[in-house]
């Protein structure tokens, strides 16, 4: 594919500009906001590259759009796209970032950090035997390459980890991975479920009373998307004590706004979406070497499929 014209729309654009400079890239290139963005750009470029935007574009008039993220559920979820342009999605340390973050949640949960801050303001001293990783059941839903690097990390300590997924095909790390459609059985026995999952329309409220129904006393943590959670029903999951907490990263809105109950929630844990922040260095260096395999047409790991939306 022959490329000669790069449109990159981000806030961060000038950080953007800095780092590819050392790269010598031969090719025209105009470097928008997206309140600037004309519909002459989007005829003008052969490739667009972008993190998230605002607005719906004709992105037929290009040949290729790059995500500087990981997700592109703000490409395609609720939108039709034209076959003939080529989706690809930043890869990086994603997986070992959310590894990081939920290994830290598990541990604090394991260890009874909190009780034990409890303790330390009642000036009580009241040893509790923590708890192992090793004796910890954990449902990954997501088998991609971040579900799959999360298995590996929490089977290394000797977690008995399962997969969920939409085609069920086992993989590394799990013990076993089920189909979602018929992985609510074995839902009573988990001690945490961890949501990795693109938002497709497959998974869009995915997580509602049909799965929180069958736990018991279980710890969620979400890294995937918030739209795939229904809201009122992990509140009620919360209070009938099939989830004991939960730790959100990802929300239906971003920010969160003020109003919103589960701020107010003391058994919700909210970070702003942190758990695999794309760093300016990563994202450029995913480009250059995309855009390498896409002009000499060379095999890409990380092209989209639009089918599965991920």
């Amino acid at each position: 594919m022959e490329i000669h014209h790069l449109l990159f729309v981000s806030e961060l654009n000038q950080e953007l500009e800095k780092l590819l400079a050392p790269y010598q890239i031969e090719k025209d290139i105009r470097f928008k906001k997206e309140e600037d963005i004309q519909s002459s750009d989007l005829q003008w470029a052969d490739a667009f590259v972008s993190f998230k935007t605002k607005k719906s574009y004709d992105y037929g008039k290009v040949k290729w759009v790059h995500s500087l993220g990981a997700g592109v559920d703000h490409f395609l979820f609720q939108k039709d796209w034209d076959e003939n342009v080529l989706l690809t999605r930043t890869i990086c340390s994603f997986g070992e970032r959310i590894s990081e973050y939920c290994l830290s949640f598990l541990l604090k949960d394991l260890q009874f950090h909190d009780r034990f801050t409890e303790h330390q303001s009642e000036k009580c001293w009241q040893p509790i035997k923590p708890r192992m990783l090793k004796e910890s059941k954990i449902v990954i839903y997501g088998t991609g390459e971040i579900g799959q690097k999360l298995a590996v990390v929490l089977s290394s300590f000797g977690v008995e980890v399962y997969g969920v997924s939409l085609s069920g095909k086992q993989k590394a790390g799990f013990k076993q991975v089920f189909k979602t459609e018929d992985h609510c059985m074995m839902l009573k026995s988990v001690d945490y479920m961890i949501n990795t999952l693109p938002l497709t329309k497959k998974t869009e409220q995915l997580f509602n009373d049909r799965i929180f129904s069958n736990l018991s006393q279980a710890g969620f943590i979400n890294v995937g998307r918030g739209e795939s959670v229904a809201e009122s029903d992990l509140l009620t999951a919360l209070d009938t004590e099939q989830l004991r907490f939960a730790v959100l990263d990802v929300f239906a809105n971003e920010p969160m706004p003020a109003e919103h109950p589960f701020w107010k929630e003391p058994r919700i844990t909210i970070t702003p979406h942190i758990s695999a922040v794309t760093t300016a260095e990563e994202a450029v260096q995913c480009f250059v070497e995309t855009l390498e395999r896409v002009e000499n047409d060379r095999p890409l790991q990380n092209q989209v499929d639009i089918e599965k939306g991920f």
